[in-house]
């Protein structure tokens, strides 16, 4: 079993930064970094601080669906992209917390 923190990132699926879509950004940085694997999860409903209800389904709500991007790192490379994120600009919910992590293979 090894310590890591798992770093849980909220944006919306349209949101861009330099051209790209965040989540895709926010994957590519976190594998610069040498995180080892990330996921990004589009939501069925959600809300944000401003209240505002998002739920899949309605053609004028294309892309305006929440995606948690979340990965599973060590505490330096999760301030790392915490970092990165910062240094772009973009003010992005996220949480993080103290988590044992291992795999099942012997």
């Amino acid at each position: 079993m090894a310590t890591g923190i798992h770093l849980r990132v909220y944006t919306y699926e349209n949101r861009k930064i330099h051209g790209q879509l965040q989540y895709e950004w926010l994957l590519e940085q976190a594998r610069g970094i040498g995180i080892h694997g990330g996921s990004a999860f589009r939501a069925i409903a959600g809300y944000g601080r401003h209240g505002q209800l998002h739920e899949q389904g309605f053609f004028e709500l294309a892309g305006e669906q929440p995606v948690l991007v979340e990965f599973i790192a060590s505490e330096d490379e999760c301030h790392a992209l915490l970092d990165q994120i910062r240094q772009e600009g973009l003010a992005l919910f996220h949480a993080t917390t103290v988590i044992e992590y291992g795999t099942t293979a012997p």
